[in-house]
C-alpha cells in the first residue's frame, strides 16, 4: 500500500473519500477505474529530475528576450523621436531655401523677360518635404500659366531664371553653361549675355559657355576652339578678346 499510494493501510479508507455509513461502490467499476489512472500515470512518463534546472534556463532566456524587446522598443521610439526632428529642421531648411530662391528666381525671371512676373509653389500638399514644385510664370503680355505652357524660347529663359536662382542661393567657383542659348533668338539670347554679366558682378564664380551662337562668343571674355588644320589633327585654340580690342585700339 505504501508502495503503490504512498499512505499507510489504516488511512486508505479516509483516502478513498468513502463514509463509514455509505455502502461500498461497485468492485468491478473501481478496478476499471484505479486501470485507468495507473494507465494515464504510465503515460506521464518518469519524473524529469532536470526539469527545475530546464524551468530556471527558459526563465532566463524569457527574461533576456523581455529585456531585448524592451530596448527595441526604446530604440525605436528614438529613431521616431530622431525622425521627427530631422524632419522638423529638413521642412524649416527646405522652407527657408525655398523662400530665397523665389525671390532670386522672380527677379531674374523679370530681368531675362524685360518685364512679367513668375514665382515657385508648392503643390499637392501643405507639407513641403511632400509637395511637389510647379512654376507659373507670366511674361510680358501674356496671361499666368505653367511652364509646359510657354513657347521653347520662354521654357529656356525660365529654366535660366530658376537655374541662376538656385545657384546664388549658394553660388559656386566655376558654373560649365552647355548650349543654353541655343533656342534663343537674337534678342534673347542679348539678355541671357547680360544675365551673365549680372552673375559675374555679384559673384565671384567664373562661367565657362559652350556655344555656337557669335553674339555670345563675342560677349566673352577668352575664346577657346578646336581647329582641324590637318585632316584628323586636332588643334586647340583660344583667343583673349580683351588683348585682342587692345591691338585693334592700337592699330
Amino acid at each position: 500500500m505504501i508502495e503503490t499510494l504512498g499512505i499507510e493501510a489504516s488511512r486508505t479508507l479516509e483516502a478513498s473519500g468513502i463514509r463509514p455509513e455509505a455502502p461500498l461502490p461497485a468492485e468491478g467499476a473501481v478496478e476499471q477505474k484505479l486501470e485507468r489512472l495507473k494507465a494515464e500515470r504510465e503515460r506521464l512518463g518518469g519524473v524529469n529530475l532536470t526539469a527545475e534546472r530546464e524551468a530556471e534556463e527558459v526563465s532566463t532566456r524569457l527574461a533576456t528576450m523581455i529585456k531585448d524587446r524592451d530596448d527595441l522598443i526604446e530604440a525605436i521610439a528614438k529613431l521616431r523621436l530622431g525622425i521627427q526632428s530631422l524632419n522638423r529642421e529638413g521642412r524649416a531648411r527646405l522652407s527657408e531655401a525655398f523662400d530665397r530662391v523665389n525671390v532670386f528666381f522672380q527677379e531674374l525671371f523679370t530681368n531675362l523677360f524685360g518685364g512679367g512676373t513668375a514665382e515657385l509653389k508648392f503643390v499637392e500638399s501643405e507639407d513641403p518635404l511632400e509637395a511637389g514644385l510647379e512654376i507659373i510664370a507670366r511674361p510680358p503680355g501674356k496671361k499666368p500659366q505653367t511652364m509646359t505652357l510657354l513657347s521653347g524660347g520662354e521654357q529656356a529663359l525660365t529654366a535660366m531664371s530658376l537655374i541662376f536662382a538656385v545657384f546664388l542661393t549658394n553660388p559656386a567657383p566655376i558654373c560649365v553653361l552647355d548650349e543654353v542659348d541655343a533656342p534663343l533668338d537674337d534678342a534673347n539670347v542679348e539678355r541671357f549675355c547680360n544675365l551673365l554679366d549680372s552673375m559675374r558682378q555679384r559673384t565671384n564664380t567664373r562661367f565657362m559657355t559652350i556655344t555656337h551662337n557669335p553674339i555670345t562668343m563675342a560677349r566673352m571674355d577668352r575664346l577657346f576652339g578646336v581647329t582641324m588644320a590637318e585632316r584628323g589633327v586636332s588643334q586647340l585654340v583660344s583667343v583673349d578678346l580683351g588683348t585682342a580690342e587692345s591691338f585693334l585700339e592700337a592699330v
